[in-house]
């Protein structure tokens, strides 16, 4: 029997989506082929704690603890830091667990959405370590997370974007008034405040006056230090998934059909709970040549950024004018029962399953490409 290789899937995090970042860990857990990988759950706390694998299951509910390996649940191995990449990488598990003991990973699956995971701080400590890892680099990863650096590099790669304005939170603390001034000269209303650096629809709110706008703004910037506030249109959300290294594919897109008028928006609530006021379509009610149009912005989008791995390309299909604007890119989307990325790619021919493993192919091909780079003189 083949040797199985090691994944370190690692979720929860310090950002506001740590409850999604572990859904998406048990969908991962629930559908990765167990006779080719054992998988070793690596949890952080929202204060920042690295938790062990035995202490990391117990976050995780029943069903998926019970598809864990067995010397990983009840074990007593620690995760250790080790500087030293010949060692073996950056973590290892060492311990009295039978089995496992001084067993290094052979790639990390992060699934940890937004800050302090899907914004580049965590893929530079596995640069640093020189292991595998699921996903986009640095530079694309924290890019893709700051939406005004992201829609500068959309911009400069030709893609058309929507109205905004950005500005620091101290700005908005020293002066207000000048911003609310800016924003209805440069936006009007209704807009859109968000946290220039987060995802899953967290801090986001609609303001339909001043007054709202003020509550709105001091929403988003509870969340970040930047803020953008955008445009607020009669549009279609449209949503692609992409999934390469150097050669992206795009797979067939998906729309959020509104079913009921409370959904005035898709916020957190209306994408991560079943409230039946939203549904998820596969393939979006679009046009054959509209669909392959998406299809090609989404691969633009993704090499903009110079994405690596996977990614969902959001966008804005206007109801007046039926033109088409690229929204954002997230270089972690969500992996849960719920999510889009999944659904999309298998709807395109590529079930959940497969696609885990192509993530991880991917992942070995890129760290092979970039280990090719000298590194000394």
């Amino acid at each position: 029997m083949a040797k199985k290789i090691h994944v370190g899937i690692i979720y929860g995090g310090r950002s506001g989506e740590h409850e999604v970042s572990i859904r998406s860990a048990i969908s991962v857990i629930e559908a990765i082929d167990r006779d080719k990988y054992e998988v070793v759950p690596l949890a952080i706390t929202k204060e920042g704690r690295w938790l062990s694998p035995s202490e990391s299951a117990s976050l995780l509910p029943e069903n998926a603890r019970s598809l864990l390996p067995a010397t990983v649940v009840a074990s007593g191995e620690a995760l250790t830091i080790v500087g030293d990449p010949s060692r073996g990488g950056l973590f290892r598990l060492e311990g009295g667990g039978a089995g496992a003991t001084n067993q290094k990973l052979d790639i990390v699956f992060p699934v940890l959405h937004g800050t302090y995971g899907e914004d580049g701080t965590i893929q530079g400590l596995l640069e640093m370590a020189d292991i595998p890892y699921v996903g986009c680099g640095v530079l694309a990863s924290s890019c893709g997370m700051d939406k005004v650096t992201m829609k500068a590099l959309f911009r400069q790669a030709g893609l058309p974007i929507c109205k905004h304005v950005w500005f620091l939170r101290g700005a908005w603390e020293r002066d207000p008034e000048a911003i609310k001034v800016r924003i209805a000269r440069e936006i009007g209303f209704p807009c859109f405040a968000k946290p220039a650096n987060l995802g899953s629809s967290v801090g986001i709110s609609r303001a339909d006056d001043e007054q709202t706008l003020k509550g709105a703004i001091e929403l988003a910037a509870s969340y970040d230090r930047k803020v953008i506030v955008e445009e607020a249109l009669k549009m279609r959300e449209i949503e692609c998934a992409v999934l390469g290294n150097d050669e992206p594919e795009a797979s067939l897109p998906g729309e959020y059909v509104v079913l009921e008028a409370q959904a005035a928006f898709l916020d957190y609530t209306e994408k991560y709970t079943k409230t039946g006021h939203v549904e998820f379509v596969v393939p979006a009610p679009v046009s054959a040549r509209l669909s392959s149009r998406i299809r090609r912005m989404a691969v633009k989008a993704f090499k903009a950024v110079d994405a690596a791995g996977l990614a969902r390309v959001d966008f804005f299909l206007l109801r007046d004018t039926n033109k088409l604007l690229v929204n954002e890119l997230n270089t972690l989307p969500g992996l849960t029962d719920v999510s889009g990325f999944p659904k999309m790619w298998t709807t395109t021919g590529l079930p959940f399953g497969e696609l885990i493993d192509r993530l991880i192919e991917l992942a070995f091909e890129r760290h092979r490409d970039k280990s090719r780079n000298l590194t000394t003189r």
